[in-house]
């Protein structure tokens, strides 16, 4: 599969990285994604910027590297537009529901898993630009890549067709869970969820701590630890201290009682 998806990415590049402008893809994966996505899009480079991850710049030549742009700008951007637009939408979906609920509502519509399999069925996989070293990463970090390519797309949209467009777009590939999260309970958040089974079976209090910090100031990873006392339960990873608890909290419920909370809120 990984070699799959280095060769697509391969075929899809430009033969002369920088022939086309600012544009690392060649103009038939620039048209292929959009007609995949639905969107057609004023400035392509934006597109291709989208799908470029830090990594690839390694790659290119020296003398070329400046002309081009990887994705993180864009995802910084994509993460708030996603927010507000998920935000917005359930408000207005949910109008008896309290703040807590729809907190956890958007919380599983935005996870990490979420996100990173919106992106994986809309083939994001075989237009992302890596390094070598990427495309043989684990599956957690390439989880992580897919999800940050999905919020950069989304921060695209947003700059070239603006909040409207980039909303309709959200309708109509990210929306469409609620309801199937909402049906199936989806949107538990494990921390609650585990705190409450030890509580009752165990009559301790988890807790949690920080293990490592990797990463830099923009793109920061968090392990967190749970504990029942001294005894080390589980681990958990995430962009914030509080998604890497959720997740810490996910495997130990897994592990400890064999609930699997699926696409649950991290």
């Amino acid at each position: 599969m990984r070699n799959k998806e280095q060769a697509l990415a391969t075929k899809y590049l430009q033969k002369d990285a920088g022939s086309d402008g600012r544009n690392l893809h060649n103009a038939q994966a620039l048209a292929q994604l959009q007609k995949k996505i639905g969107i057609a899009f004023r400035n392509p480079a934006l597109l291709s910027e989208a799908l470029t991850h830090r990594s690839f710049l390694n790659e290119v030549p020296k003398e070329k590297r400046e002309r081009f742009a990887h994705n993180e700008r864009l995802e910084f951007l994509g993460d708030a537009v996603l927010e507000l637009a998920v935000t917005d939408k359930l408000y207005r979906m949910f109008p008896g529901v309290p703040e807590g609920k729809l907190t956890d509502y958007r919380s599983a519509l935005v996870n990490m898993t979420s996100l990173a399999e919106t992106a994986d069925k809309l083939g994001l996989n075989d237009f992302l630009l890596l390094s070598q070293g990427e495309v043989k990463g684990p599956d957690r970090a390439r989880e992580r890549i897919l999800e940050n390519a999905f919020e950069a797309l989304v921060g695209a949209i947003y700059i070239d067709r603006g909040f409207g467009v980039a909303t309709l777009f959200l309708d109509d590939v990210l929306f469409v869970k609620i309801d199937t999260i909402i049906a199936g309970r989806q949107y538990l958040n494990p921390k609650s969820h585990f705190q409450e089974i030890v509580q009752e079976r165990e009559k301790v209090t988890p807790h949690y701590e920080t293990l490592k910090e990797t990463g830099t100031d923009h793109e920061k990873v968090f392990r967190i630890g749970v504990f029942f006392g001294e005894r080390l339960v589980a681990e958990g990873d995430g962009k914030s201290k509080q998604e890497a608890e959720q997740d810490a909290a996910r495997k130990a419920l897994e592990k400890e009682y064999g609930i699997v909370l699926k696409n649950s809120s991290l």
